[in-house]
């Protein structure tokens, strides 16, 4: 390729970039020590699959409820300032952990969660722009994959604390029939399991203190955009015309509601073939990384293939394992399930890149709202994958559909949306990528 291309990450701003990127492996944290809380509260608080799916509708729907408006105020303020505020609400989410135990109320929990996603929608918000505003636009989509990458480093750390310091630690995982006990056991362990759920989220939270006063003392980049922005309605109106954007939202919403299932609903197919949560957290952790080296591979690609192709490439290999997961009983079926995760990598910042590939800085600041918000698809899709799995009961495998169990059947979820996302990334290739070189990475 062309020696000319200007670098993806220029010298000048290659600290702040490493800052930034810091907070892709902080988030991934979240997302991975809160999947395998589905399970656990499950278990300790007796819950249906589709209650405890609440975890998932208040961790994700904190996401759509805050991008907005964390995009609204960074178009007034700075990258670094939305940093901040994200920092300190993710901080508070998890500090609320330790009153949430105290009380042993469910809810509770779900409020923490809720506030510690504001903080994420407002980092989110704020660092996926950034990163991609840190250079030139050639390199953005290839930018924003390099940053992605350690992302699933937080994932592996957040999958281990789960399993090593929760799944382990919980009595009520160990009982084949918890309900079984009489009251005052349950009391008990109920007490004792709450506190062993808490105490990585109040760690977190002080360790995101430190995070918060590093950037405090560290200088940023500023926006380069800096007077004269549109009006807040011409921007929407702008964006709604733009069908790139627009279909790009509506695949990051499949997305991450195919990456939320895939990873959930892990534990409870492996349920069904008579696997242990920790035991299946093993898997969830190869499944962590294979999506690191399918991000390294990936974000490789992107310099020799243009990034619609290459996402249209991954979705339908993500179609065939899905359809193993379905369709193949026992552990080849799970094999199937753990595949997934390699094609997944590359999607989240590819479809990122490319909706916001042809705007300009102001309009990505709100473009990266509506992306952000489409995270939505985590909490609305694994909320019904859980009531496909409740259909025959509570259990995992009660009854079957189209010759599988309920839990095989439900990953038709994730395999609609990987069609869909095969068909963006075609479309992107034909009508934007195979006529241009707007969003060519070669």
């Amino acid at each position: 390729m062309s020696n000319s291309k200007p670098p993806v990450v220029s010298k000048k701003v290659l600290i702040p970039f490493i800052l930034v990127t810091s907070l892709f492996a902080l988030w991934g944290f979240a997302n991975a020590v809160t999947d395998p809380m589905v399970q656990a509260f499950k278990k300790v608080l007796e819950l249906s699959n589709s209650q405890a799916a609440w975890v998932q509708m208040a961790f994700y729907g904190g996401y759509f409820c805050m991008a907005l408006p964390a995009a609204i105020f960074m178009r007034k303020y700075s990258y670094k300032v939305g940093i901040l505020i994200g920092l300190a609400l993710y901080a508070t989410g998890a500090l609320l952990f330790y009153p949430a135990a105290q009380s042993e109320s469910f809810m509770f929990f779900c409020i923490g969660l809720y506030v510690l996603t504001f903080g994420l929608a407002f980092l989110e918000t704020a660092a996926n722009p950034y990163i991609l505003a840190m250079g030139a636009k050639e390199t953005a989509t290839q930018r924003l994959n390099l940053a992605q990458a350690f992302n699933p480093v937080g994932l592996i750390a957040g999958l281990f604390v789960a399993q090593q310091f929760v799944l382990k630690n919980l009595q009520s995982d160990d009982i084949t029939d918890f309900s079984a006990l009489d009251e005052a056991s349950k009391i008990l362990i109920k007490t004792s399991d709450l506190l062993v759920i808490r105490d990585p989220y109040v760690i977190l939270g002080l360790v995101l203190i430190g995070v918060f006063i590093l950037f405090v003392v560290s200088k940023m980049p500023q926006s380069r955009d800096e007077g004269g922005m549109p009006s807040i309605g011409d921007t929407f109106a702008t964006l709604a015309k733009n069908k790139k954007y627009v279909l790009g939202v509506l695949a990051q919403i499949l997305y991450v509601g195919a990456q939320i299932m895939c990873w959930t609903y892990i534990y409870q197919y492996a349920e069904a073939i008579g696997m242990d949560s920790v035991t299946a957290g093993y898997y969830q952790m190869a499944a962590f990384v294979i999506f690191t080296i399918g991000r390294a591979v990936g974000t490789y690609m992107l310099r020799f293939m243009s990034s619609g192709k290459l996402l249209m490439y991954f979705a339908i290999l993500a179609i065939a394992f899905v359809l193993g997961t379905i369709f193949i009983t026992g552990m080849a079926g799970l094999y199937s399930l753990v595949g997934v995760s390699f094609c997944m990598s590359l999607m989240f910042p590819t479809i990122y890149g490319i909706a916001l590939g042809d705007l300009t800085e102001e309009q990505s600041k709100v473009g990266s709202a509506g992306l952000i918000m489409a995270i939505v698809g985590g909490a609305l899709m694994p909320k019904l994958q859980g009531m496909i799995i409740d259909a025959g009961g509570n259990g995992v495998a009660d009854t079957k559909i189209m010759g599988v169990t309920e839990v095989n059947f439900s990953f038709i979820l994730p395999l609609v949306c990987f069609v869909y996302i095969a068909w963006y990334g075609l479309r992107v290739f034909k009508r934007h990528e195979a006529t241009d070189d707007v969003l060519h990475n070669a």
